[in-house]
């Protein structure tokens, strides 16, 4: 187990830039508006050969009727048990304040090394600026600036010094990816809420309550992957927010790093233009898809039958339309469980290799029934058949005259090989090359 270290603090005191800093990558949103942050945010970091875990969370807020700080404040708080360490950060620009004390009364409780860290000390003139925090009854105080880094390299000497003597194992490399994208409000946390047994991610009613996109390690029945929950994804023009156009950004680019995307479809509303459009980013990006139309339970079984509700579904993203299918309710948990099956599947199907005498065997005589018509006279002939080693099924077929074979036969090989082996939820990539 890898020893983590979780930064908390009041809204707005500069968090999530500090994670970034520690993470190197620009992975959680910065904004100058409070509570951008929501979840628990994970991130790998290193110091003097010693690799650990950053958890980035929102902003702790005290005795609010809001709905997310409420959420937030037990998401500190899940943070706070689960930390080796914990980085209290402050802010000097802003002063000392009421719920700076409410947040160290908390951080006082814990037996686990807190750090004080005093953000926003760009220059010596401020040092001065800083002695008022010594009110909140921590031996020692840290000032940084996590702008410009000053000051973290020595906060980090003191941090690794209070690490176990553990090796660091990455527990996502290796493992598939599966991210969890849709339009907003369509379930996609409650989703993995419900797979996960836990109150993992903030559940609201309000569209675009996740910002982030937040890994989450599922291993359960046997089953090992990376959860991956993103922010709703709506149309570019329907996109005024600074913070929801970050949000969407995060989104494409797990999209971009996942093997599998699952895409969440609210069946009270049925599959829209940006959930195809989400699907269609999935396809050109090659990844797995698995399609999830969740809140079933509240849609009116006489008017809408699960066979008529799949069949415009699959009409409306033709010609993929080899993809799985599922009707679920994340809130019920009907049918949660069977998705899983169905990610590792597609998975499977993603990487799986073909031998290519087992291709020529199936193939080649399906080719000689039907083979491609002629074109000014000539004959194509395809001799032979291989699967390209890629991460991807992509498959180049031998003729004399590649040049000529058009798409309408392509879609008949790509049909016939979806048919032959089992290709459910993958694009298939097919070439014809001089043989």
């Amino acid at each position: 187990m890898s020893n983590l270290v979780a930064i908390v603090g009041r809204p707005n005191v500069g968090k999530s830039t500090f994670f970034n800093r520690l993470i190197q990558k620009r992975q959680a949103i910065v904004d100058d508006t409070s509570g951008v942050t929501r979840d628990r945010h994970y991130g790998k970091s290193e110091w003097i050969g010693k690799e650990f875990t950053v958890i980035d969370t929102g902003g702790y807020v005290v005795g609010s009727d809001d709905t997310f700080e409420e959420e937030i404040r037990k998401q500190v708080e899940l943070a706070i048990d689960e930390a080796n360490v914990i980085l209290f950060v402050v802010d000097n620009q802003a002063g000392l304040t009421d719920m700076d004390k409410e947040v160290g009364n908390l951080l006082r409780r814990t037996k686990k090394p807190t750090f004080l860290v005093v953000n926003k000390v760009d220059t010596n003139k401020n040092l001065h600026d800083t002695y008022e925090f010594y009110n909140l009854g921590f031996e020692k105080m840290h000032t940084i600036s996590a702008m410009t880094g000053s000051g973290t390299g020595e906060l980090l000497d003191e941090v690794v010094d209070c690490f176990e003597d553990v090796v660091y194992e990455d527990p996502y490399e290796g493992l598939p990816r599966v991210t969890i994208v849709g339009r907003p409000n369509a379930g996609k946390s409650t989703f993995i809420n419900a797979l996960l047994g836990e109150e993992r991610n903030i559940v609201t009613d309000i569209a675009g309550t996740t910002r982030d996109s937040i890994e989450t390690l599922y291993n359960k029945f046997g089953q090992e992957f990376v959860l991956v929950d993103t922010a709703g994804m709506r149309k570019k023009g329907k996109v005024s927010e600074d913070l929801e156009f970050y949000s969407v950004m995060r989104s494409i680019r797990s999209i971009e790093e996942c093997d599998v995307c699952v895409l969440v479809v609210d069946a009270t509303r049925g599959i829209e233009a940006q959930d195809l459009n989400i699907l269609y980013l999935a396809e050109r990006n090659k990844k797995g898809v698995v399609i999830l139309i969740n809140k079933w339970d509240l849609v009116e079984k006489e008017t809408n039958t699960m066979k008529e509700f799949e069949d415009q579904i699959r009409r409306r993203i033709a010609p993929f339309n080899d993809v799985p299918i599922l009707f679920i309710s994340a809130l019920t948990k009907q049918r949660v469980h069977k998705a899983v099956e169905t990610f590792i599947r597609v998975f499977e199907n993603r990487t799986r290799r073909i031998r290519t005498s087992k291709l020529n065997e199936i193939m080649l005589p399906i080719i000689e029934i039907t083979p491609p018509p002629a074109i000014k006279g000539k004959y194509i002939k395809i001799k032979y058949v291989t699967q390209l080693p890629t991460k991807t099924p992509q498959f180049a077929f031998f003729a004399n005259l590649p040049q000529y074979v058009k798409e309408p036969y392509k879609r008949f090989i790509e049909n016939h090989l979806r048919r032959e082996f089992d290709f459910s939820g993958v694009p298939i990539e097919i070439y014809f090359r001089q043989k």
